[in-house]
C-alpha cells in the first residue's frame, strides 16, 4: 500500500458485516470510515472515500435511492455494492444507477479485494485508454485496432470488435445487457442481439467458447471482460 491509505466507506447496518470488513481491510493498508444508515453515509461522504461498499438493505433510506444521492454528489467514485442471493433485478438496478461491481451476500475476503481492486484500476484508466490491453494471451490494440489471442491475428466485424472495445473500456467491470445495447445500437432493447454477437466473438477468442475465459457471463445481468494482468 501507498504511504497515504486508500479511504474505503463501508455502508452496512448489520455490526458483524461492518466488523468484518474493517478488520479484512485493515489488514491490507486500507483506512476504514464505517456508517449504519443513509443519513450517516451521506454526511461521511465529505471525506472524500476513494472507494464505497454499500450493502443496498439500510434501514432509513432505500439502497438504490442512496445509490442515486451519492451518485448526485460524486459521479466517479467507485461503488461496489453488497445484496442478498438471487435478487438479480436489485443488481441490475444498482449497475443502471452507477454502481461499479456487486457482491452476494455471504462473499469471501478475496474476492471482495479483487472487485475492489478492479473498480479503482477502472476509475484511474477512464481517462487514459490504455494503447494495448492484455490479460492473459488476449490483446487488443485500440490504436491499431489489432486483437491477437497468442501469436494468432484474430479477424472480427466491426460490430464484434465494437463489443470487444467496449469490454476492453471497462475490463474487470460487470456490464449489463441494457448498457452494452445502449452503448452498440441506440435503439435495440432485445438482449437477444447482444448474446449473438457475444458467441460469434467468443467462438474467435475463446480456446473453448462454451468454458470462456475472457468474456465471461453475469447471469441474469449482463457480462464481464477479465481484468487486465
Amino acid at each position: 500500500m501507498n504511504a497515504t491509505p486508500i479511504k474505503v466507506l463501508v455502508i452496512d447496518d448489520e455490526p458483524p458485516i461492518r466488523k468484518l470488513l474493517r478488520m479484512g481491510l485493515s489488514t491490507q493498508g486500507y483506512e476504514i470510515l464505517e456508517a449504519s444508515n443513509g443519513k450517516n453515509a451521506l454526511e461521511l461522504l465529505a471525506q472524500n472515500p476513494a472507494l464505497i461498499i454499500l450493502d443496498l438493505g439500510l434501514p432509513d433510506i432505500q439502497g438504490h435511492e442512496l445509490l442515486r444521492m451519492i451518485r448526485g454528489r460524486n459521479d466517479s467514485v467507485p461503488i461496489v455494492v453488497l445484496s442478498s442471493r438471487g435478487d438479480e433485478a436489485g443488481k441490475v438496478q444498482a449497475l443502471d444507477l452507477g454502481a461499479d461491481d456487486y457482491l452476494t451476500k455471504p462473499f469471501g475476503m478475496d474476492e471482495l479485494l479483487a472487485r475492489m481492486r478492479a473498480a479503482l484500476r477502472h476509475q484511474l484508466q477512464v481517462h487514459g485508454e490504455r494503447p494495448v490491453f492484455r490479460t492473459g494471451d488476449l490483446s487488443v490494440d485500440l490504436v491499431r485496432r489489432i486483437v491477437k489471442v497468442g501469436d494468432r491475428d484474430v479477424k472480427l466485424s466491426p460490430k464484434e470488435y465494437d463489443l470487444l472495445r467496449v469490454l476492453v473500456q471497462h475490463a474487470g467491470k460487470v456490464l449489463t445487457h441494457r448498457f452494452l445495447l445502449k452503448e452498440l445500437w441506440d435503439e435495440l432493447t432485445d438482449a437477444q442481439y447482444l448474446r449473438v454477437y457475444v458467441r460469434q466473438l467468443r467462438q474467435k477468442i475463446e480456446t473453448d467458447p462454451e468454458r470462456p475465459q475472457f468474456v465471461l457471463t453475469e447471469t441474469g445481468i449482463g457480462y464481464r471482460l477479465r481484468a487486465p494482468d
